[in-house]
């Protein structure tokens, strides 16, 4: 299944892209992290490209 990597001081929970249909991608969150965020199936988010990085938030409706 997934693989831990020491990185520095914290540990890394290393995914594969996956390719769904013609022109989208995908990769799986660690059901740990999202109970940690305390986050629940069909959530809505928000995926922001900041630099170098994919940024995955909350969606909160007031804050648009």
């Amino acid at each position: 299944m997934s693989k831990k990597r020491r990185h520095g001081s914290k540990s890394e929970v290393i995914r594969k892209i996956n390719r769904t249909g013609g022109y989208s991608y995908y990769v799986t969150i660690p059901k740990s992290h999202i109970e940690e965020l305390g986050w629940r199936k069909r959530q809505k988010v928000v995926v922001t490209l900041e630099g170098d990085q994919i940024v995955i938030r909350d969606w909160n409706p007031g804050s648009t």
